[in-house]
């Protein structure tokens, strides 16, 4: 029997395969048998690396060259900008849709293009960011994010809706900050299961460090603008988890848990894949 070739645009994906990687072997496949002409292979092919919608320049090719999604940064453009590169993702990719930073403009226009694709939106509404679920990885791998105090939440969901689309599991333990150390000592267990953990943390930064010191594990340090005038929005916390004397501890740029949970996931992802099956 042979393999099934897929409808133009029809993802057919192998196992270690992504569903955009699917989505062309089966093109190419399907001209190499003559079920597909050369021009319809071409029309389909045109805006594979990216399409041009004139303010933006949409990028289809990273769930190619990287396995992930796209991200869309949502803050500084219209709620008719972020829907229109949102829907061109979703015409023209096949992975989940990570918007970012959205007020509640744009998050309604997310929220409606992913209505009338008919998918499911994951929120996270204190830091605006809205991911559209399809295609999600399967969890691989485990990454913990832990904050040093209630203010730094924001920041905190944001690295973890991140890593979630990305496929890991994910947890989140809050406020165990370095003003009442016995508050990170009773999650020990927890911190030593993760492949990768995100610190979030203002202030003065410090928790970084500590969690570094603790663990044999690789801790992504992410600084916030919390804090009063001398922390300097954020400041003296990057400068703190970037003079780090921890090894192990690398930092990321202010409130940026895109950043964090990215790298954290990365890093489980293939954590999990070289573990050996129980």
């Amino acid at each position: 029997m042979g393999h099934r070739v897929a409808a133009i645009g029809e993802p057919d994906v192998l196992d270690g395969e992504t569903p955009f990687e699917g989505r062309l072997r089966s093109l190419l496949r399907g001209v190499a048998e003559g079920e597909v002409t050369a021009e319809q292979a071409a029309a389909t092919l045109r805006d594979l690396p990216f399409a041009d919608l004139g303010f933006a320049r949409v990028d289809h090719h990273r769930e190619l060259r990287q396995g992930s999604c796209e991200i869309v940064y949502g803050s500084g453009k219209s709620a008719g900008q972020v829907a229109a590169i949102v829907h061109q993702l979703l015409e023209g990719n096949e992975g989940p849709v990570l918007v970012t930073r959205t007020g509640p403009e744009q998050a309604a226009a997310v929220r409606a293009e992913a209505a009338a694709a008919g998918l499911r939106v994951l929120e996270r509404p204190t830091c605006g960011a809205l991911a559209i679920l399809r295609n999600v990885p399967s969890p691989t791998g485990r990454v913990l994010v832990v904050t040093a105090g209630t203010s730094d939440l924001g920041v905190a969901e944001e690295a973890v809706l991140t890593a979630t689309v990305m496929g890991t599991d994910v947890e989140m333990i809050a406020d165990v900050g370095v003003a009442g150390l016995h508050r990170l000592a009773a999650v020990r267990t927890e911190l030593e299961a993760a492949d990768a953990i995100v610190v979030v943390a203002g202030m003065e930064g410090a928790l970084p460090s500590v969690v570094g010191g603790l663990v044999a594990r690789p801790v992504i340090a992410c600084p916030t603008s919390v804090g009063y005038g001398a922390s300097f929005g954020g400041l003296a916390a990057l400068l703190a988890m970037l003079s780090s004397c921890t090894p192990g501890v690398a930092c990321v740029n202010i409130d940026d848990g895109v950043g964090a949970g990215y790298v954290a996931a990365m890093i489980a992802r293939r954590a999990g894949r070289a573990r050996p099956e129980r």
